[in-house]
């Protein structure tokens, strides 16, 4: 009989026990305010992981002095990690800027701190695949927020158009090879990719849209404005065959409106989208 009892109460034990790591599983999950945020001017400090702790999905920048260890605290809580890379541009405040000016092409507008790359030449296709992202790799990140596939856009008309999809292609395959990718923008070259393949597997996870149903009026001023019909229906219907590709769908919209924030919100909602809303297109 003594030994039944023992028996039983292991047996409560351990159910007890059951029970609350599922608790505690359920409730990690419910602290995440949000399903998204984008935080590209973050630094590391207390303050900013006192910020993304609301967040499930976050994309950061690590090379704004993030650690191995942020990152492994970061995802110890549970969330999804990307870093940010610049593969279609590069920033003058970059140390490795300098040794990339053979390769520069216009300055982009409205960015006057950054140029446009011509990502052709097999010197920044090694950069990228070999250099900068597997420093990114290294400090534990989930994968890649790739921003300014939009070179395509900018060139592919240019003499060197079509090496500029070649080595587009070549990047994005190589870092989907180091971890998940989500392309930001990059609509003209996704589109295209489809159209020659069937298929967007190989060189993307995800896209990250801006500006669906925002747009900016003021880059200095931070003023932001309803986008028009005509983009508003490009945009939900290229997200709408990405998304038909089994591919993650996210949304950055930049607006203060309370009534467009509500409808982002509910168009995301309804549509299985993640969003994020900035009042401020430093995204800090």
């Amino acid at each position: 009989m003594r030994k039944k009892l023992i028996a039983s109460a292991l047996a409560l034990m351990m159910l007890v026990g059951i029970l609350a790591a599922t608790a505690s599983t359920v409730s990690a999950k419910k602290t995440f305010a949000n399903d998204y945020g984008v935080f590209l001017s973050l630094n590391s400090n207390k303050k900013t992981m006192r910020k993304l702790a609301g967040y499930k999905t976050i994309v950061i920048d690590v090379q704004n002095d993030f650690t191995k260890e942020d990152i492994r605290k970061l995802r110890k809580a549970g969330h999804k990690v990307y870093s940010y890379i610049n593969v279609g541009a590069i920033e003058n405040y970059r140390d490795y800027y300098n040794d990339f000016s053979d390769v520069m092409l216009d300055v982009y507008e409205n960015w006057e701190d950054e140029r446009w790359v011509d990502v052709s030449k097999e010197k920044w296709q090694n950069f990228i695949v070999n250099d900068l992202s597997e420093r990114i790799k290294a400090t534990g990140v989930d994968g890649f927020f790739v921003d300014n596939v939009d070179v395509y856009y900018m060139y592919k008309d240019a003499a060197f158009g079509p090496g500029i999809y070649d080595g587009l292609e070549i990047i994005l395959k190589g870092l989907s090879k180091k971890g998940k990718v989500i392309i930001n923008g990059g609509d003209t070259f996704v589109t295209e990719y489809y159209d020659r393949n069937g298929s967007l597997d190989g060189i993307l996870d995800g896209v990250n849209q801006e500006s669906v149903f925002t747009r900016i009026i003021d880059y200095d001023k931070n003023k932001f404005g309803k986008s028009d019909k005509d983009s508003e229906k490009y945009f939900t219907s290229y997200l709408k065959k990405v998304k038909k590709c089994k591919k993650k769908v996210y949304l950055l919209e930049y607006t203060k409106n309370k009534r467009l924030k509500k409808k982002i919100k509910n168009y995301c909602k309804k549509k299985g989208y993640k969003y994020y809303i900035s009042g401020n297109l430093n995204l800090s």
